[in-house]
């Protein structure tokens, strides 16, 4: 999913070799060539000109997987990403070169039943971008099927676009909660998915939104991007009856829904704490792979545990938010870099860094 190498045009002009970024290695990044698969009937050829870096190409940087996905060769890292056609297969209708899109990562089957039932984001055959060990779309260009490009209204920015995939998945996790005007919620981790899922929840009409984490810099991130109180949290586990009393207090009222978009021993056990009897609690974050949580006394009081991976049929809804005004991703935002050996190797120590870094984004 990439463009070629050196092919020959007409009047023999040399075309650009396609170059993306490769995790060739723990901690090693290199800008190498990208060979461009033929473009079916109904892919289309885009040049992308923003990506973003998420968590997950993060820990495939310094751990080589990310759960259960291990990088076992070479890949082309990258998901987050907007860019503009440059070329469309035969059978496509509702694109043509030159338009801006938003690209939905994840390629189902289209014919198990879990995509039948409408539910492609958990198709076991899902193939998506730098989930090993298929590559990924920080590259020059990239192919990719049409039914899964988004056409950006002319108020959306290249950048937006590509904030579509991180909010896609606050999005879906509020639609799996189920919240509206009269859910009050709580977001455990004000890191880029606890603040999209925020944003999402304030979109879907929640009235009354609480954020925890364990950073002033990125508490005071969520104050300003209007979360309605803030609660500055620990890592330790003793602290969990105490910072529940907090919790609850800031809110006002009881917590009807909410979203652990941190997914720690930690955070798990305070959201199942804090919850209402009969509530929700949503589990996005992926912080963990095995947790030992307080499920029985959440089960007594019939809280309900709600999972999220990824997204489905998000991306429609996520530009309607955008155009509209209704969410505001710029401000996530913070850092921008270009796409060279250098820039790369820096954006990535950025992000990883964590500090004042929400959204690194490459322009391309």
């Amino acid at each position: 999913m990439g463009k070629g190498g050196m092919s020959q045009g007409e009047g023999s002009k040399v075309e650009e070799e396609n170059m993306a970024a490769w995790l060739v290695g723990l901690n090693t990044l290199k800008i190498q060539p990208f060979p461009l698969p033929s473009l079916g009937p109904h892919d289309v050829r885009v040049r992308m000109k923003a990506v973003g870096i998420c968590g997950s190409d993060v820990h495939y940087l310094k751990t080589m997987r990310c759960a259960d996905f291990i990088v076992k060769e070479p890949m082309v890292i990258g998901h987050e990403c907007a860019g503009i056609i440059e070329e469309v297969g035969g059978e496509v209708k509702h694109l043509v070169v030159g338009d801006r899109v938003a690209l939905e990562p994840g390629i189902s089957c289209w014919r198990c039943n879990l995509c039948k039932e409408g539910r492609y984001n958990l198709c076991p055959e899902m193939k998506f971008f730098a989930t090993p060990p298929v590559h990924g779309s920080l590259a020059n260009q990239v192919v990719h099927p049409a039914d899964l490009c988004f056409k950006l209204p002319e108020n959306v920015s290249l950048e937006e676009g590509a904030m579509c995939e991180p909010l896609s998945v606050g999005v879906h996790a509020c639609r799996r909660a189920e919240v509206g005007p009269e859910t009050n919620v709580l977001v455990m981790g004000a890191g880029p998915i606890g603040l999209v899922t925020m944003l999402a929840a304030r979109a879907f009409g929640v009235p009354r939104i609480v954020i925890v984490d364990v950073d002033d810099n990125r508490l005071s991130v969520a104050r300003q991007l209007g979360a309605d109180g803030i609660v500055k949290v620990t890592t330790s586990l003793e602290d969990v009856d105490s910072e529940v009393e907090q919790i609850q207090k800031a809110m006002g009222s009881n917590i009807d829904v909410t979203f652990d978009c941190a997914g720690f021993n930690k955070t798990m056990s305070t959201a199942l704490a804090a919850t209402r009897c009969g509530g929700k609690v949503c589990l996005v974050g992926m912080g963990h792979g095995i947790m030992t949580v307080p499920l029985t006394p959440a089960a007594a009081r019939e809280v309900d545990v709600v999972g999220v991976f990824r997204y489905k049929n998000t991306w429609p809804l996520c530009l309607e938010f955008l155009t509209s005004g209704k969410i505001d991703v710029k401000p996530l935002i913070t850092h921008r870099f270009g796409f060279s050996q250098k820039e790369v190797e820096d954006a990535f120590e950025t992000s990883a860094r964590g500090s004042n870094a929400i959204k690194v984004m490459f322009n391309l």
